[in-house]
């Protein structure tokens, strides 16, 4: 079985984003980079179907600068079997550009069953991609997986999808498919000191985003990036009966934040 997981390097959540002085975008030196937060759960999910299926191999899918090979390392540890950096030097992409150039990819590989992947990235927050990618290869999707069970002839699977209200659905579906993860579907486990030192010697293949994308362009640019203002202060009232609080606060919220 062959399984692939697309994967995308984005800043940590602790990060202090600075703004370009032109404003065309953040800065990127001194962030430290990380693998999406949901994707880890995309990773172990391809792990631990491999196990189950008793063998296969796990591709992992990235694209990015050159830094974005430490991401795919990161997932390699982990356990997969060989990795593919999508080199996008130069390249303003937009979630149709990217879900164009990760389709390509998985076109060019060929013969792929499972594509998992997190249901969304912490920094574009669009969960775009994934359906773009599913819609370009003509497969089946499941947004967004709880669960992921094999069929017993292993050329499909049962898959729990979160709905609204609490309730979830199940999907038989047949592969190909491609899945997107999330918090619950499983534990990402932490990369072993062997994983760490086999991950430098697996695989890796460069490919080149333009090569990918062909004649597509972008159908959205990102200008004028502003950090959001700050917060004002809050007020405290103390030191007066709860009616005259009352009274206070109704008049605050009615003059002052125009609310009522």
């Amino acid at each position: 079985m062959k399984i692939a997981v697309l994967v995308k390097q984005v800043p940590d959540t602790e990060t202090k984003i600075r703004i370009k002085g032109d404003s065309s975008g953040i800065e990127t030196d001194g962030i430290k980079f990380v693998v999406n937060p949901y994707d880890e759960y995309a990773i172990e999910e391809a792990i631990k179907t491999k196990e189950k299926n008793g063998g296969g191999e796990v591709i992992v899918v990235s694209m990015g600068p050159a830094r974005t090979v430490e991401s795919i390392r990161t997932a390699l540890a982990m356990g997969a079997d060989r990795g593919i950096h999508i080199d996008d030097a130069g390249l303003q992409a937009d979630s149709h550009v990217t879900a164009k150039i990760l389709a390509a990819a998985l076109q060019k590989e060929g013969g792929v069953e499972v594509i998992f992947c997190g249901k969304q990235a912490i920094d574009g927050d669009c969960s775009q991609v994934v359906q773009g990618v599913a819609e370009l290869l003509g497969i089946s999707q499941v947004m967004i997986a709880v669960k992921f069970d094999l069929r017993e002839d292993k050329k499909g699977a049962l898959i729990q999808r979160r709905i609204g209200g609490g309730s979830q659905e199940v999907y038989d579906v047949s592969f190909p498919v491609i899945v997107g993860a999330e918090k619950g579907l499983n534990t990402p486990r932490f990369a072993s000191l062997p994983g760490i030192m086999k991950a430098k010697t697996k695989p890796l293949a460069v490919l080149k985003a333009a090569e990918l994308l062909g004649e597509s362009k972008p159908r959205v640019s990102f200008v004028n990036y502003r950090l959001p203002p700050e917060r004002k202060a809050g007020k405290i009232l103390q030191g007066q009966e709860p009616a005259q609080m009352a009274a206070e606060l109704v008049k605050l919220l009615r003059e002052e934040a125009k609310v009522i």
